[in-house]
């Protein structure tokens, strides 16, 4: 008897627990977006722009820098500074370590860090699928890096697919705030700050990010450091770059006024991508 009135006490307090363990991590995220506002609109105060969606590095034009990189000093991580030179590309074997717990949403479920694979070509659509699985055609390992929760918003197109379209002679120019191919101000943003989506989260599951740079050769690399407003948060079928988290509902976003709120699964397609947009199409 004393059993199973335990089990029917577990079975009722059990959710209450999960649901207020939830709580908690939701509201560190929250947070956390909130302090990398903060550093944005400090490094806007000092650069007078937005941090650039990735900057290659001078001595390795293959590797690129993420917009993370030039905002530790506003997200008091000064201390990782020493080890970054921005003119020079890191040591592969030596920033896996380099995780920044700011950068992480407790909600997700993560590895310290990934290794990054060069892309290489898809295979022919003759091609039997049985000749080889994904795992058979990976390149190799170009480095491993820290795993990040937190993407900037590239906007309504695919990061990734900014270069091949650029060797087509159609490149899709960006239209979001974080981006690499223009200086972008708040004075850009149109539509107003608070109507206007600057980072938001990316579970490791959908694809692993990265607060810190990557190199360009990798797979979906530019997409490991931005994200694209195309359908909804939390897309099961849409593509890596799309937003995701593990909140019931939809998913965290920093917005470029400061504040910090979920966007819902649930967002009407086309009112999702005009919040991406720096400025009205």
């Amino acid at each position: 008897m004393a059993i199973g009135v335990v089990g029917v006490l577990v079975s009722l307090l059990l959710p209450a627990v999960m649901h207020a363990r939830e709580s908690g991590r939701k509201t560190i995220c929250s947070n956390q977006l909130h302090q990398i506002g903060l550093a944005m609109h400090q490094h806007h105060n000092w650069r007078e722009r937005l941090p650039p969606a990735w900057r290659v590095a001078t001595d390795r034009p293959e590797f690129a820098y993420g917009w993370a990189a030039f905002l530790l000093p506003g997200m008091e991580e000064a201390s990782v500074m020493p080890r970054l030179d921005f003119n020079q590309a890191p040591n592969a074997a030596g920033v896996g370590d380099l995780g920044l717990a700011l950068m992480n949403c407790p909600s997700d479920l993560i590895e310290p860090s990934f290794d990054l694979y060069e892309s290489t070509p898809e295979p022919e659509e003759e091609e039997d699928s049985s000749e080889g699985s994904k795992d058979d055609r990976m390149g190799e390992v170009l480095i491993r890096l820290p795993t990040a929760s937190y993407v900037g918003v590239y906007g309504t197109v695919e990061a990734d697919e900014y270069y091949t379209e650029l060797r087509e002679g159609t490149p899709e120019r960006s239209d979001g705030a974080i981006v690499f191919d223009r200086v972008v101000r708040f004075a850009d943003l149109t539509r107003g700050l608070s109507k206007t989506l600057l980072v938001g989260e990316r579970t490791m599951a959908t694809v692993p990010s990265t607060w810190l740079g990557v190199d360009l050769r990798g797979e979906d690399a530019e997409c490991r450091l931005t994200g694209s407003a195309m359908t909804h948060p939390n897309c099961d079928t849409c593509d890596e770059c799309e937003f995701t988290s593990r909140h019931a509902g939809g998913s965290y976003f920093l917005w470029a006024d400061g504040h910090v709120s979920l966007v819902a699964e649930t967002i009407d397609p086309n009112a999702y991508r005009e919040l991406a947009r720096r400025s009205a199409p």
